[in-house]
């Protein structure tokens, strides 16, 4: 792995009990879409217009989003003719850039295979990688040939966030779209926790003596009697993928007056 664009690290040397938590972005697109571009300009602040193609590298970077340090490592692949075997990133990284030139509508329907392979193998596995669709050279606004309402759309449809950046000109939007991918792995790193049961005490107040209640007989109903304790019940709530509004209501012959609705969430014990 080389680190000959990565930030100088800190002289202190960090304990091997606290490692810096890693985030693994991999940044895929056509050639000339300015993937290098985009990772020297991140890495570096520096703009360098002219690469090899086929030059595809792995570089790693200690960087502080929202206050919380972060060791980014940056995959800029190169493939040749499109996603093909891709294996080498689509189990590595933990987030994708999907980078596109505005000036170039051949390099828009390209990135359009990506975001399909992408939501493929998002679709065959049990993690899901955020993605972010970028449009790249924003100073070509005069030769652009994708409207911005194009990506917006094309992001839409994926699922994915959209920006449009210049490697040459703004370091700022361009630091801010590889910081908001560690935001969007986090996001998913907190919404897969497992969620910990709520429950909710209901404290009933009673009498010091169990008292026995006598239910009225209305409409051939039996006499039952029971006594009341001084209990705390506590009720778990289901998931909201369980919970289900069931209803029921009163039979007409019950009453001439009007039936009382009652509403229920499934799930719940009635004591």
């Amino acid at each position: 792995m080389s680190s000959m664009f990565g930030k100088p690290r800190a002289t202190s040397e960090r304990t091997p009990q606290s490692p810096l938590p890693e985030c693994n972005v991999a940044i895929l697109g056509c050639r000339g879409a300015g993937k290098s571009a985009l990772t020297v300009k991140f890495l570096t602040k520096r703009f360098i217009s002219e690469y090899d193609p086929n030059l595809e590298d792995t570089y790693s970077s200690e960087e502080l989003v929202d206050q919380q340090p972060v060791l980014l490592k940056v995959m800029d692949t190169a493939d040749q003719d499109g996603p093909r075997n891709c294996e080498r990133y689509l189990c590595w990284a933990s987030a994708f850039l999907v980078v596109y030139s505005i000036d170039s509508r051949k390099s828009f329907e390209g990135c359009q295979r990506y975001l399909e392979v992408l939501a493929l193998h998002a679709r065959g596995c049990q993690r899901r990688c955020p993605v972010l669709l970028l449009g790249n050279k924003l100073d070509m606004e005069q030769y652009r040939q994708v409207l911005s309402a194009e990506g917006m759309s094309l992001a839409s449809r994926f699922g994915c966030l959209f920006h449009e950046v210049s490697a040459c000109q703004d370091f700022a939007r361009v630091q801010h779209v590889f910081h908001e991918a560690v935001r969007e792995v986090r996001r998913q790193a907190e919404w897969n926790l497992p969620l910990r049961p709520l429950f909710i005490s209901e404290e009933r107040p009673c009498p010091p003596v169990a008292t026995p209640v006598v239910l009225p007989t209305h409409h051939s109903l039996a006499t039952c009697t029971f006594n009341t304790l001084s209990t705390v019940n506590y009720k778990e709530i289901p998931s909201v993928a369980q919970a289900k509004l069931v209803t029921v209501k009163s039979s007409r012959a019950q009453s001439k007056r009007k039936a009382p609705t009652l509403t229920l969430l499934k799930g719940f014990k009635i004591f």
